[in-house]
């Protein structure tokens, strides 16, 4: 049976219409029952993914032909579907104990929007179907972020990111521009044909290059494009947080993957990036050597993962760079988990973990295994995920990058720790026990399992994606 490439993206549009009218209509109907209902049908959509996917074309023609469905775009749509799961499980939680006036129905509809943005992206080899894509998943951020009217920090973070999101944008519509105006193509198949040419202007499709990838930078917290991130993670609402942490990393790295094989072909690009991914790297792991706010704490922890994540980029090692993300993904996601049940009782800061093994033996067990696998603890997937890019790295002759990268590591094992150390050592005066719904309960329990499979046997994840086409796909570029 021939199935219409886009259909995955199509029935979770059609799913956020759907709610939103809901929403609308039935105004007396609980909200939180559209988050079930959200769930669910996602779950359902993320089931049809093994069964549509092998029918799905590799590569469409004609009319599509700015759309792949190749391993890559599959994987990363069924990463995009999880991680919209699981942020929708938390905003349950967040909206439970929130004091905050919401539009409920908006507030769970929102993320599926942004999960298709992203599905759509996973599929995009075009540049107008990558800017379309990437905007369709800025544009509900924007609202998300400011989402909590009545508190002057999201507010706050709202507006910081809509004007440096705003300004990430020119520079890449700047930049395609001038790919365009080099090339007269968008498409980066047809993209990287051009640039192998010897008659086209490589200075101006290098500054068209160097925009797109200031663009990117902003969208993967890279340094020195990462100023926004502090601010706007700590204002948003947590399960945004979580979602933007986790979704706007993984979307500019999909895009990152697939503009690499033209890009790489021009002068300078390699140490352009090797550059941002040390300073990415010192960046990170420094500054959040002294915070105290968990959130913020995170926030610098983002963009310390964006520099290993970049490593990855250097070495052009897909493999690599999808299984650090789906395990950056696990354990991030359930660090948030934990933060916004012990942030409605308590609050935001280190301290305000204090005693949590005695209050709750579970978050504090759940937010260990988050942090030592975000550490890089042996038996978890933070640490396979280290362990193969840092071994990229050495097989490329990347020597310094794997130092710095070995050596910032010890950063991360003290500020992450300190989070251990508050929940298991310190005492507290707050007896009071947290309680924690079934559905999250059962959700954290899934993350840690995972982590734990994936810190013992990684393969899952490398057969999924088929991912050694990617490297060899990228390394024959640089070989030509």
């Amino acid at each position: 049976m021939s199935i219409w490439p886009p259909q995955l993206e199509i029935a979770v549009l059609v799913l956020g219409a759907v709610l939103l009218l809901i929403e609308m209509f039935f105004v007396s109907l609980d909200k939180r029952a559209i988050a079930y209902a959200a769930i669910a049908s996602l779950a359902t959509i993320l089931v049809a993914t093994w069964y549509l996917a092998p029918a799905l074309p590799a590569q469409a023609t004609g009319l599509w032909s700015f759309y792949t469905a190749d391993p890559l775009a599959i994987f990363f749509k069924r990463f995009a579907l999880v991680t919209t799961i699981i942020v929708l499980v938390m905003m349950l939680d967040y909206t439970r104990r929130s004091t905050s006036s919401f539009a409920l129905g908006e507030f769970f509809a929102l993320p599926i929007f942004t999960c298709a943005g992203l599905m759509y992206m996973a599929s995009a080899i075009d540049f107008v179907s990558i800017f379309v894509s990437l905007e369709l998943v800025t544009i509900s951020f924007y609202v998300l972020v400011g989402f909590d009217r009545k508190d002057p920090a999201s507010l706050e973070a709202g507006v910081k990111y809509l004007v440096l999101s705003a300004l990430s944008t020119g520079f890449l519509v700047y930049g395609i521009t001038w790919i365009f105006g080099v090339t007269g193509l968008t498409n980066l198949n047809q993209i990287t044909a051009a640039f192998e040419k010897i008659d086209i202007d490589k200075n101006a499709a290098t500054f068209g290059a160097l925009l797109v990838l200031v663009a990117l930078g902003f969208k993967i917290a890279a340094v020195p494009f990462q100023i926004w991130v502090p601010d706007v993670y700590q204002g948003a609402p947590t399960p945004v947080t979580a979602l933007l942490s986790v979704g706007s990393k993984a979307a500019g790295f999909v895009v990152l993957i697939r503009v690499l094989r033209p890009f790489l072909m021009l002068p300078h690009m390699d140490r352009l990036l090797l550059i941002i991914t040390i300073l990415t790297l010192l960046y990170g792991n420094l500054a959040a050597l002294p915070e105290g706010n968990l959130k913020r704490l995170l926030a610098y922890s983002s963009i310390a993962h964006a520099g290993y994540l970049l490593i990855g980029i250097v070495c052009l090692d897909g493999a690599a760079i999808t299984f650090y993300l789906v395990a950056y993904l696990l354990m991030t996601l359930l660090s948030f988990a934990v933060l916004i049940i012990v942030a409605q009782q308590t609050g935001e800061s280190i301290s305000d973990f204090d005693g949590l093994a005695t209050r709750s033996p579970f978050l504090a067990f759940a937010m260990l295994m988050a942090m030592i696998s975000l550490a890089g603890v042996p038996f978890t997937a933070g640490f396979f995920g280290k362990f193969f890019i840092f071994a990229s790295a050495i097989a490329q002759h990347q020597f310094a990058l794997a130092f710095i990268g070995v050596v910032t590591v010890g950063c991360g094992f003290y500020y992450y720790l300190k989070v251990v150390r508050a929940m298991y050592w310190n005492s507290s005066d707050k007896i009071d026990n947290i309680h924690v719904s079934m559905l999250s309960r059962v959700t954290m329990t899934a993350l840690i399992i995972a982590i734990v499979w994936l810190g013992i046997y990684p393969q899952p994840i490398f057969r999924a994606l088929e991912p050694t086409r990617i490297s060899v796909a990228l390394r024959s570029t640089t070989t030509r």
